[in-house]
C-alpha cells in the first residue's frame, strides 16, 4: 500500500461509520454488482479502474468480479481513512480470483489522483460532495483518465425511505421531518467546511465543466420491501441512530423522543419488531467520457 498524506473534510469520523457502512454494502450487492459490470464492459481488455473514496469495499468487490469475469485488470483503491483502505481491499481480494491486480493508496481525494498513470475508469460514489471544492475534484478526476476513459459520479437520487407514515408515536410524518433535519445538516457541513467552494449547478454539468463528452446518467433502484430481514432491519435501526445523532437539535424534542422509543429494544415501541419497515430508494450515477 502507498500512503499519501490524507484527511477528511467533513470531520466525520468514518473509520467508526465501518460497520454501518457494510451493512448498506450487503444490501446493495445486486444492485452494485449490475452497476460494475455496465460501467466496465465496454472498457478494453485488463484496464485500470479507480474506485476513489472505497469506503468499506461494497463497489471494490463489485468491481473485482466484474473484471475477474472478463479478462482481468487492475483495480485501484483509494480512501483517506485506513481503516476503510483495509477493509476494502480485504472484501475485494477473494472476488479478484486471481486474475485481478489491486493497490490501495491511501490519499485526499481533493487532490485529485497526481499520484497514478492515466487509467480507463474511475469511480467516485457518495464522496465528492464531502470535498470542499467539487468541481476542482471532478475536474481532477477527469485529468487522470486516458483517452476514451470514463469518469463515473454516483450523486443523488431520491432519498431512502423506510418508515410508515404514522407510526403510531409522535406525530405522522417523522422520516420526513427527519430527512429535512438531515439536508440542514449537510447545508451545515458544507458552507463551515474550510474552502468550501458553491457548484450551483447538477453533476451532468459538472462532468461537462471538466472538459467530458458524452455525458449521461442512469438510476437504479434500492427496493426491499416489507417484512425485512434482519441485515435490513439493523439498516434501518442504525438510520434512525445516525439521523438522531448527526441532526442533534435540528429535530424537536418530540421527534427525538419518538425516534428514542423506536430504537429502545424495552419500549412497545421498538422498531424492531416492526413488520411494516422497508427499503426504498434511489441513486443516481452520472457519467462521461475523456477525448
Amino acid at each position: 500500500m502507498t500512503c499519501v498524506a490524507a484527511h477528511t473534510h467533513d470531520d466525520i469520523d468514518w473509520s467508526e461509520r465501518l460497520s454501518a457502512l457494510r451493512r448498506a454494502d450487503e444490501l446493495d450487492v445486486a444492485a452494485t454488482a449490475a452497476v460494475a459490470e455496465r460501467l466496465v464492459a465496454d472498457l478494453p481488455p485488463r484496464p485500470v479502474v479507480v474506485d476513489a473514496g472505497c469506503g468499506a469495499g461494497g463497489m471494490s468487490k463489485a468491481f473485482a468480479a466484474a473484471l475477474a469475469a472478463r479478462s482481468g485488470g487492475t483495480l485501484v483503491l483509494v480512501d483517506a481513512v485506513p481503516e476503510l483502505l483495509a477493509a476494502a481491499a480485504e472484501i475485494a481480494a477473494p472476488a479478484a480470483a486471481g486474475l485481478v491486480e489491486i493497490e490501495q493508496y491511501r490519499a485526499d481525494a481533493a487532490e485529485g489522483l497526481p499520484f497514478l498513470p492515466p487509467v480507463d475508469l474511475i469511480w467516485a460514489s457518495g464522496m465528492v460532495h464531502h470535498l470542499p471544492d467539487q468541481q476542482a475534484a471532478v475536474t481532477a478526476f477527469a485529468g487522470a483518465l486516458k483517452p476514451g476513459g470514463v469518469l463515473a459520479l454516483g450523486e443523488g437520487g431520491l432519498d431512502i425511505r423506510c418508515l410508515p407514515y404514522d407510526l403510531g408515536v409522535g406525530e405522522p410524518g417523522l422520516e420526513g421531518r427527519l430527512n429535512t433535519a438531515r439536508e440542514a445538516w449537510f447545508l451545515d457541513m458544507r458552507t463551515t467546511m474550510p474552502g468550501a467552494v458553491r457548484m450551483p449547478y447538477g453533476w451532468g454539468r459538472a462532468l461537462a465543466e471538466a472538459g467530458l463528452t458524452g455525458v449521461s446518467s442512469f438510476s437504479y433502484l434500492l427496493d426491499h420491501p416489507a417484512p425485512l430481514s434482519e441485515l435490513a432491519r439493523d439498516y434501518v435501526l442504525e438510520r434512525l441512530d445516525w439521523f438522531v445523532k448527526v441532526c442533534g437539535d435540528r429535530i424537536g424534542e418530540a421527534d427525538q423522543a419518538a425516534v428514542r422509543a423506536l430504537l429502545d429494544p424495552e419500549a412497545p415501541e421498538y422498531a424492531g419488531n416492526r413488520a411494516d419497515l422497508f427499503i426504498l430508494g434511489a441513486r443516481t450515477v452520472h457519467h462521461g467520457r475523456s477525448e
